[in-house]
């Protein structure tokens, strides 16, 4: 296993402006990363994720993520689990808040300020509930149970670009695959000594699969990039 930043929750939240579940939507996400849970989340920029952003689809892979939505859309939900996989958990305001006037996109009346910390306190269940349980981190599902995380301090919301999440995009046969976690795995196995080798792939390919999903027909193709990507990492280091 390489050293790789500690479990956290991406929350992923609509850009929907026209509705005022969409305002709900984006106050509570900002409550929950700002002032309730600011050391368990990072923020994951939905337009950025759907561009491509690769530091923000390699968090979504990589560690559980809660989708809040608006309305029954579910543009955060689908956009995450087209890109990444599907989300640990999902939110739709107007589900919690159905048949309640809430005001306007722009002036949320007092029923929806509320609605902002009814939403908030929802998320923070899923939070603690997600950062109790162990993640397993390619598959995408829970796999057993860890001891509840402690409180802390709040401190600044962060993002998931800057979550320190290695990847590395790879050409595997003809097709350009990001693999999570490469780099680190590449410089573990460089401070160890290990020479680029038939022996020191394979064993490379078990450590990236526990990061990746790599198909048991492309194995011969992964190993191959492995290698060549391994001997021009250690030529230029």
């Amino acid at each position: 296993m390489v050293d790789l930043p500690q479990k956290k929750v991406g929350i992923v939240a609509c850009s929907g402006e026209e509705l005022a579940e969409g305002t709900v939507t984006r106050l509570a996400a900002l409550k929950v990363l700002e002032q309730l849970r600011p050391k368990d989340t990072v923020t994951i920029c939905l337009p950025l994720f759907l561009a491509g952003g690769e530091g923000d689809r390699a968090f979504a892979r990589f560690y559980p993520t809660i989708a809040i939505d608006g309305c029954e859309k579910r543009c955060a939900a689908k956009a995450t689990k087209l890109y990444s996989g599907k989300p640990a958990a999902s939110i739709v305001v107007a589900d919690l808040l159905r048949d309640r006037d809430i005001g306007t996109a722009r002036r949320l009346n007092g029923t929806g300020v509320e609605a902002v910390g009814w939403t908030a306190e929802h998320a923070v269940e899923l939070i603690d509930e997600l950062l109790g349980k162990q993640w397993d981190r390619r598959a995408g599902e829970f796999v057993g149970e860890m001891p509840a995380v402690e409180e802390v301090e709040p401190s600044e919301a962060t993002c998931s670009c800057g979550s320190g999440i290695p990847v590395q995009k790879v050409d595997i046969n003809g097709q350009v695959v990001t693999l999570i976690a490469l780099p680190a795995i590449f410089q573990q196995f460089r401070e160890q000594g290990k020479a680029p080798g038939n022996i020191v792939t394979r064993e490379m390919l078990d450590m990236v699969k526990i990061y990746n999903t790599v198909p048991v027909e492309q194995e011969a193709n992964y190993l191959s990039a492995l290698e060549r990507e391994y001997t021009a990492f250690c030529a230029k280091n």
